[in-house]
């Protein structure tokens, strides 16, 4: 009997159609990770009537029931502009919207550095990214058919006939979508599971380290095993094997390449690019709560998402310019400022995050 080794280990996330209904993993499933964890959490229903005895009469059957999980992996993009990375599911699930897909054009004459004019007609809207080059940034205003305005600005005004790369913005939206997650391990006789009906509570991205890491956490509706599997589970008749092979695409981004952007010049930011970044961490939490105190049910019915709360911690040195000053008095007056993160230089491996508006803290000095 061979130990089940956790170098042998690979996962699949697609999206459902509903809630619970596990599609079939398919190779595009799969992605790269570092940990994981998928756990059934059951409620155990202990007696408490008089049995006559000190001794301890045991669990009775039933209780309700639901999964948990939590991914943590590298940074990946496809390294392909234009297509979605692995974790494309996961993104969308903890963002909401359907993605967007610019597919690219071309510049002409008359482009500033924030004023981007296209040969053709674009069919971007606001909050979609364009690139240009090794930047990436977000559309904040249509102009025209053929004319956009972004923020933060291209460090220089593309010429005519640059081309404006494609690239995949996952927007927000009211009604997150659900995923199946598969876990799968060798040899093909241990114990393979699914979680279906997973909401995304969390998306973590962190900025420190050799490369940038994103984390996702959630509840699922249920946790499904080989081993004890029973048709109707998870809307599935039998339990699905492993395909055969996996795609992956893309490398990791390297945790020392990126932009920070921090504030306007109307925040009185002569320039609002920071090069003294250390640290940053982005949480987005859409407070998942699942519907399961229903009579009838063991499992949940599904996930209803509450208030999205979204927060950007990050650490700069300090400098004596009017940037840091103009960062310091935005989070003590209160004052509402943009914020913009991209990672990676490289087209098609590139990770931009675009937060508006947002209110500063009061920094914490760290003297050490």
């Amino acid at each position: 009997m061979p130990y089940v080794s956790t170098e042998l280990n690979r996962l699949y996330a697609a999206l459902e159609s509903s809630y619970g209904a596990t599609p079939a993993p398919a190779p595009s499933n799969a992605f790269r990770f570092l940990k994981s964890s998928i756990d059934l959490v059951q409620d155990y229903l202990q007696r408490q009537d008089k049995t006559g005895s000190r001794s301890f009469a045991g669990v009775a059957p039933g209780g309700r029931r639901h999964g948990k999980f939590d991914v943590q992996s590298y940074l990946i993009p496809s390294g392909t502009a234009g297509t979605p990375p692995n974790m494309a599911p996961f993104f969308q699930a903890a963002c909401g919207g359907t993605p967007q897909t610019f597919t690219g054009g071309t510049a002409i004459s008359g482009c500033t550095t924030s004023s981007i004019l296209f040969s053709a007609a674009h069919n971007l809207s606001v909050g979609q990214a364009i690139g240009i080059g090794k930047e990436i940034r977000f559309v904040t205003a249509v102009n025209s058919s053929t004319a956009v305005t972004v923020d933060p600005p291209f460090s220089t005004a593309p010429a005519a006939a640059t081309a404006i790369t494609a690239t995949v913005t996952y927007p927000l939206a009211d009604a997150p979508p659900t995923l199946s997650l598969f876990d799968y391990w060798s040899p093909s006789t241990a114990q393979q599971r699914i979680l279906c009906g997973a909401a995304v509570d969390e998306m973590q991205v962190d900025v420190s380290g050799d490369f940038h890491q994103v984390t996702f956490s959630g509840l699922g509706q249920d946790v499904i095993d080989s081993g004890t599997f029973t048709s109707g589970q998870g809307g599935l008749t039998s339990f699905p094997t492993e395909p055969t092979s996996q795609t992956n695409n893309g490398t990791p981004l390297a945790g020392c390449l990126g932009q920070i952007w921090l504030g306007s010049p109307a925040n009185g930011f002569s320039t609002a690019k920071f090069a003294t970044l250390s640290t940053a961490k982005l949480q987005l939490q859409n407070g998942f709560q699942l519907r399961g105190s229903e009579f009838g049910n063991c499992i949940p019915q599904t996930a209803v998402a509450g208030q999205r709360k979204v927060t950007f911690d990050f650490d700069v040195f300090e400098l004596d310019d009017t940037a840091t000053a103009a960062l310091y008095n935005a989070a003590r007056n209160r004052t509402q400022v943009t914020a913009f993160l991209q990672l990676g230089t490289i087209t098609g491996s590139m990770f931009g995050i675009y937060l508006s508006p947002v209110t500063p803290q009061i920094p914490t000095d760290d003297s050490s």
